[in-house]
């Protein structure tokens, strides 16, 4: 790997979504100034595809548990970058995004920040979805992990990285780092696969997200949905050693 630091530390967490990974992964190497970044996957479940689709192009460590803030804080922790963006293995960036995010960031006072959402599918139920989802976010300033969230390293590590719940990390993350300083909304959009959307249907789905947010306002515990929200946690048969990593990435 090359000594050259990066300027912007590209972690995504995967579990058992090669196909995604790589899409994802093709879209970043056509980034402009792509070679001012590095690209961090840690990931659960799959992995002969997984290291597959990663070889070449990214670093990939395999933490010891497989919910998303475990895999955010695993890829985060090995980071060189002064500023990390947190991208899921199913969404794409606008092709200026190194140059956006360095643009947000030359206020000082901007710690964080995140990019406009859109659904990559053209299906009228998620531009509406989207378009309610836009609405939330500019009101409140809460971002979400499919919106490709961006911050300063050393902010990130001081307040200890993701927070250790099972659902709603990125929730929990963006509502801090808003305590802390300003944050910025880049209007360009990380397009985002809807496939959950579509699979469950777009108004159940989005009355799930809203009954998950009364609850978590509720003060109550938010965790033992994870499971049906996303799925059982990854167990291999036969992992890879604890907190095991590849260096077969790009110089």
């Amino acid at each position: 790997m090359s000594g050259i630091v990066p300027q912007l530390s590209i972690v995504i967490p995967c579990r058992n979504d090669a196909v995604a990974l790589r899409a994802t992964l093709d879209g970043v190497s056509r980034l402009q100034r792509a070679q001012a970044t590095e690209v961090i996957v840690a990931a659960a479940g799959d992995e002969a595809r997984t290291r597959d689709a990663a070889s070449g192009r990214a670093r990939l460590v395999w933490p010891r548990g497989s919910t998303r803030a475990e895999l955010l804080n695993a890829g985060a922790a090995l980071a060189r970058a002064p500023v990390l963006l947190f991208l899921h293995a199913e969404s794409h960036l606008p092709s200026d995004a190194v140059a956006l995010i360095e643009r947000a960031l030359r206020d000082p006072a901007v710690l964080s920040g995140a990019f406009e959402h859109s659904f990559s599918e053209r299906n009228w139920r998620l531009r509406i979805v989207s378009a309610i989802n836009r609405l939330r976010y500019r009101a409140t300033r809460n971002y979400y992990g499919d919106q490709g969230q961006f911050v300063r390293t050393v902010v990130f590590r001081a307040i200890g990285g993701f927070p250790t719940v099972k659902m709603m990390e990125d929730l929990e993350l963006s509502q801090c780092l808003k305590r802390l300083g300003r944050t910025a909304l880049i209007r360009a959009p990380v397009q985002t696969s809807g496939r959950r959307f579509l699979q469950r249907g777009p108004w159940r789905t989005l009355v799930q997200c809203g009954l998950l947010l009364t609850v978590r306002a509720c003060g109550l515990d938010v965790d033992k949905y994870a499971e049906f929200w996303r799925g059982p946690d990854v167990e291999a048969e036969e992992p890879p050693p604890v907190g095991s990593f590849d260096t077969d990435a790009p110089d």
